[in-house]
């Protein structure tokens, strides 16, 4: 353990002085800091070790016994649960505290309320690390007043491909925005006081077989997309690394000992310690002797088997000990060992909440913004319809371990009634029925009412009846309940069985669960024409609880589709809400709009053009609908204060200030994994990473791809002039400065986006463009900023598989620098020297 303490040491030392060797390295520095980030500091919570502080570690191993070991290596059952996703019980004789793991990208998940913050790819969008450390400091003071001591998060993995059904909790299909992201997320969680576990490591970047998945990938893919972002949580001092599900290169990850021990220990120094993902671990002997140390959430392999091995000697002691120290150490890092432990903060909700709500404004993309559509004003303003379920229902974020119970949420329909004032005219309109009708009470024969019935507890109710349709018609049925589930069948088929793993678990944010908590499932059938029996049969359990059926019909659907054309010509302007709700668990099977929400957004911009549409979607979107509307705003999952948010920007109160961190295809079938199954979603098990190092807006670069919108693209409500570039070389790097003008009447946010092209003199495969740098801009209308970017050794390097280091791309390079990986309009060439 020492000399793993002691080369991570080295390898800051020659950070700080700056060596080549240590910038290049297949041990390489911390990435460089971003344009208008703070500068990296050590957590205050966790201060390297002292001697004193690793002797009372040597001597707690000394006096614990194997069984004591090894039930610091697994979770277990929380005698006291708080609804957190892990427990590890401690040693109480010793004086070492259990520990509380919570999920928690998007904010802290357990039983009580905490700031549901905007989801992560939302917060990436505004290009801005210092936000992302602030970010983060919400979710380490909230994890720390809510019992917790460890967060599971942040989510590191890329967005490769816009199918995955956790993109929502991940940043970019970049790996330099990425890394940067990533880093002050990290350091926000641990100024705190809350360890920080980045996850997944590595290639989780899809829910199909994740289990299972084969993920080839080759050493220059992996060292230059998936493995950056977790390098720079490396570097910003996570104290723990959560293994994947899937295989890397034909061995579990949560068993590699090329990731763990060679790569994630020997190459960057990691002196945590690293857990599996749920039910991640799959052997004892394997995982151990890679560098896994802790089993969650119990002890299949690391509970008795290990005991077993060890005294079969099939494991040494060794190897528990060492895993052992390693989560002691980190425990010690941040004073959880401490004869008094620093007191739990109290939760401030209302700063949570200021965060959440500048989150949602900074990183909402302004897609489209046709002939002054937004800001709504004059007018526009005091004649409003406002239509879409998730206009009345707020969209507080993805289903899955993202989930967080909020202290409140105001609607968007409400924020926006409020911010338009007396008198305006806000007109509303379903549009689609997420929820349901209930049935007609004279629907079955024989009747029977099923909306709002009570079962009691120990009872069971049940009933059972025939209804007759004249004609062919799509339904959709819906059951709403507080217990465990009731059985509906229809013509004998059970409607919503109870489904193995995630799949039963996670429903999603939105549609898994009514306005009022009532969980609910659905089921869309074609039904002839003729009878059907249905049958119902609930039971009240030890508490008793409630239940409903519901239902919507083609009927439904035409009316709902009428209502909101009529209310979109009443009125002056129009908001659409729009939504997709995703999940971990389960991929998407469509980039379209689900339900009938394309049809709706056609009908409504026809009926009326000054019609915006707000997407509440997890990631990427096609827009067979988009010519017709006046105005798209990319809001994603917005948290709890995404309704006022929302409103901020309608008005024109903020300036939309986000980029997209993910390309958006016109065509689904041109994505960097359209059209090959071997890439996603894998064949036989197997997936390969053919795409190298063309992930996400440098595949469509490479193959000369037309996207809908492309990677970091965003409008404003002001106009912007790029101008006097200048390119110079500076210390092995780059030092590119530019002028930035807001040419247009408001203020206004920019994110200036710097790319470089390949090396001509290195023979390795490299992006046609890759991002280099940024710069968050807000700037008065008529002010100019000169701006300064460096481009460090880094972000000019390629991985060389040859040497397995990162090796400097001299010689003449191209340089560009826009507002968009498209829209570039100043460019210039220097020559990149090692010196």
């Amino acid at each position: 353990m020492s000399e793993a303490v002691s080369r991570r040491s080295a390898m800051r030392l020659l950070a700080a002085a700056g060596t080549a060797g240590a910038a290049l390295g297949a041990a390489a520095c911390a990435p460089e800091v971003p344009p208008g980030a703070v500068a990296p500091r050590a957590p205050a919570a966790a201060p390297p070790a002292e001697a004193k502080g690793a002797a009372r570690i040597d001597a707690l191993l000394e006096r614990l016994t194997l069984d004591e070991k090894t039930a610091l290596l697994h979770g277990a059952r929380d005698p006291a649960p708080l609804g957190q996703a892990g427990y590890v019980p401690g040693v109480p004789r010793l004086g070492i505290p259990a520990l509380r793991l919570a999920d928690g990208p998007a904010g802290v998940r357990v039983a009580e309320p905490a700031t549901a913050l905007p989801a992560p790819v939302l917060l990436a969008s505004a290009f801005d690390p210092a936000l992302a450390r602030e970010y983060g400091r919400v979710l380490g003071r909230e994890g720390r007043a809510l019992g917790q001591d460890v967060l599971l998060g942040p989510m590191a993995n890329l967005i490769r491909t816009p199918y995955a059904g956790r993109n929502f909790e991940t940043f970019a299909e970049d790996p330099i925005l990425t890394a940067d992201l990533v880093g002050e997320l990290v350091r926000g969680i641990q100024d705190e006081g809350l360890i920080a576990t980045v996850k997944h490591f590595a290639l989780n970047n899809q829910e199909h077989g994740r289990d299972t998945v084969d993920v080839i990938a080759a050493e220059q893919t992996l060292h230059e997309t998936e493995l950056r972002g977790f390098e720079a949580a490396v570097a910003a001092g996570a104290g723990a690394v959560m293994g994947a599900y899937n295989k890397v290169n034909g061995v579990h990850a949560c068993e590699s000992k090329p990731l763990l021990d060679e790569l994630l220990r020997g190459s960057w120094g990691f002196d945590g310690w690293v857990m599996s993902d749920r039910d991640a671990a799959h052997s004892t002997v394997a995982a151990i002797g890679a560098g896994l140390d802790m089993e969650m959430p119990a002890g299949t392999h690391f509970g008795a088997p290990l005991r077993e091995a060890v005294r079969g000697g099939s494991v040494p002691e060794a190897a528990v000990d060492l895993a052992v120290h390693r989560i002691l150490t980190t425990m010690d890092r941040f004073g959880l060992l401490a004869a008094r432990p620093a007191a739990r903060p109290p939760r401030d909700a209302a700063a949570g909440a200021r965060t959440a709500r500048k989150v949602a404004t900074a990183g909402a993309v302004l897609l489209r913004n046709e002939h002054g559509t937004l800001p709504l004003t004059g007018a526009a303003a005091r004649s409003i319809a406002v239509i879409g379920p998730t206009g009345q229902v707020p969209f507080v974020g993805g289903g899955g371990s993202a989930q967080v119970v909020p202290d409140g949420a105001t609607a968007p329909l409400t924020a926006i009634r409020r911010r338009a004032g007396n008198g305006a005219s806000v007109s509303y309109a379903l549009g689609e029925d997420v929820y349901g009708r209930p049935l007609p009470p004279n629907l079955l024969t024989p009747g029977a009412a099923l909306d709002e019935r009570t079962v009691a507890p120990g009872q069971v109710w049940s009933h059972e009846g025939e209804f007759r349709l004249t004609a062919d018609d799509e339904w959709t049925l819906l059951v709403h309940y507080t217990g465990r589930r009731p059985v509906v069948r229809l013509d004998g088929e059970n409607l919503f069985p109870v489904r193995q793993g995630v799949a039963e678990y996670f429903a999603g944010g939105l549609l898994g669960s009514a306005p009022d908590g009532m969980s609910v499932r659905r089921r869309t059938l074609a039904l002839k024409a003729g009878a059907h029996r249905l049958a119902v049969t609930a039971e009240g359990g030890q508490k008793g609880q409630r239940f409903r059926l519901r239902h919507t019909t083609g009927a439904i659907r035409a009316a709902d589709l009428a209502e909101a054309v009529r209310t979109a010509k009443s009125a002056r302007s129009v908001v659409l809400f729009a939504y997709e709700d995703a999940t971990e668990g389960r991929d998407r099977t469509s980039l379209a709009l689900p339900g009938g929400q394309e049809r709706l957004i056609e009908a409504v911009a026809a009926a009326n053009p000054r019609t915006t549409v707000v997407l509440n979607t997890p990631s990427s979107t096609t827009m067979p609908w988009l010519p017709r509307t006046g105005a798209v705003l990319q809001m994603y999952y917005p948290g709890q204060e995404g309704g006022g948010a929302t409103a901020d920007l309608l008005f024109g109160d903020v300036d939309p200030g986000g980029r997209l961190t993910q390309t958006f295809p016109a065509d689904e079938r041109a994505t960097p994994v359209g059209g090959d199954p071997l890439r996603y979603p894998g064949v036989s098990g197997r997936q390969e990473y053919s795409e190298g190092v063309h992930v996400g807006h440098r595949w469509y670069d490479a193959q000369r791809v037309a996207p809908l919108f492309p990677f970091g693209h965003g409008l404003s409500y002001t106009t912007w002039h790029y101008e006097k570039l200048t390119v110079r070389p500076a210390r092995a790097g780059l030092r590119v400065e530019f002028t930035v003008r807001n040419t247009g009447r408001r203020k206004g946010t920019e994110v200036a986006q710097v790319y470089v092209g390949p090396a001509p003199e290195l023979e390795l495969d490299q992006p046609v463009r890759a991002l280099a740098g940024y710069r968050r801009l807000v700037l008065a209308p008529g002010e100019a900023q000169r701006v300064t970017v460096d481009l460090g050794a880094r972000a000019l390097s390629s991985w060389d598989p040859e040497q397995h280091a990162w090796v400097l791309g001299s010689g003449r390079r191209e340089v560009f620098v826009g507002r968009s990986s498209r829209e570039l309009p100043l460019r210039s060439k220097a020559v990149v020297t090692s010196r």
